[in-house]
């Protein structure tokens, strides 16, 4: 069973998901754009029955506050050093990332920060490698060099319901397997006051996750965490070499590619608790 709470992190109300016994390891998932802590509901119990699992919703996402960004930086640092609050104050001194989409970029944070709080690392439709971002990458890039020129043309690629629905299914041939709730709900969370200039500015802030690839991978190369990599590969926005690449930097990097999307819970969960579940008790401390 899983249990829903808010905590005060830095004046912010945080959300966040909660299962399993604490005396057992701590996975810590972190979801990805424009999602939330939502995205495990269904894997979250599975796990639970082994591990104790903890996911919050980031500031601006989900039940969590959403400040102005005339009064909160929506960068990933800002996001991380949140995060890095919240799992300090739970208690958690020893964790297994889950990351996913976004949750790369916050939970590697979280990794350079503290390094030897960090078990292992699952990573799903994560990038840590330029040749994991795909073609839909070119016109992202043309906002990060003028954002006031190709601010319109991102909102349409990130923000209208079309491109919700696209980042689910992707190149999937079987689209009849998506639940729309999925992207119906993220495209009513987008829609909400403030949301657009929120995910403007950390998407903006993304081209600093870019710059910062070299150093998470000269983490992984120096602590050689356990890796598992499980890849949707209809993804269209983060490519399969994306998945293959880890493996240059953790030797022994376990890669499983499922035919799924982004979101390779919405139709593989029960693959994924599987892969995740035989990982965790591998490495189990």
């Amino acid at each position: 069973m899983l249990t829903y709470r808010s905590t005060s992190v830095d004046g912010l109300q945080i959300f966040y998901r909660e299962g399993g016994d604490r005396r057992n390891q701590t996975v810590l998932l972190l979801h990805g754009f424009p999602s939330s802590s939502r995205m495990y509901e269904k894997l979250m119990p599975m796990l639970a029955q082994h591990y104790h699992v903890i996911a919050p919703d980031y500031p601006g996402f989900g039940h969590s506050d959403a400040p102005s960004p005339d009064s909160f930086a929506y960068t990933f640092d800002h996001i991380a050093a949140v995060m890095d609050a919240f799992v300090q104050q739970q208690g958690t001194d020893r964790y297994t990332l889950f990351v996913q989409d976004y949750g790369g970029p916050v939970g590697f944070r979280l990794a350079l920060r503290h390094p030897e709080r960090i078990d292992a690392i699952i990573v799903q439709n994560a990038v840590s490698h330029e040749v994991g971002l795909g073609p839909l990458w070119e016109t992202r890039r043309k906002y990060w060099a003028n954002r006031s020129a190709y601010a319109e043309q991102l909102r349409a690629n990130l923000i209208a319901p079309e491109a919700a629905k696209q980042r689910h299914v992707g190149h999937d041939p079987h689209p009849e397997r998506y639940d729309p709730d999925a992207w119906t709900d993220e495209s009513a969370f987008l829609s909400r006051p403030g949301q657009d200039r929120i995910q403007e500015d950390l998407f903006y802030d993304y081209r600093t996750n870019v710059a910062s690839y070299p150093a998470w991978q000269a983490y992984m190369r120096e602590h050689q965490p356990p890796l598992l990599v499980i890849w949707g590969k209809y993804d269209p926005s983060f490519t399969v070499e994306g998945a293959w690449a880890y493996q240059q930097d953790v030797k022994h990097a376990e890669v499983h590619l499922l035919d799924a999307g982004h979101f390779a819970m919405d139709t593989k969960n029960d693959e994924v608790a599987a892969l995740t579940l035989k990982f965790l008790d591998k490495h189990r401390r």
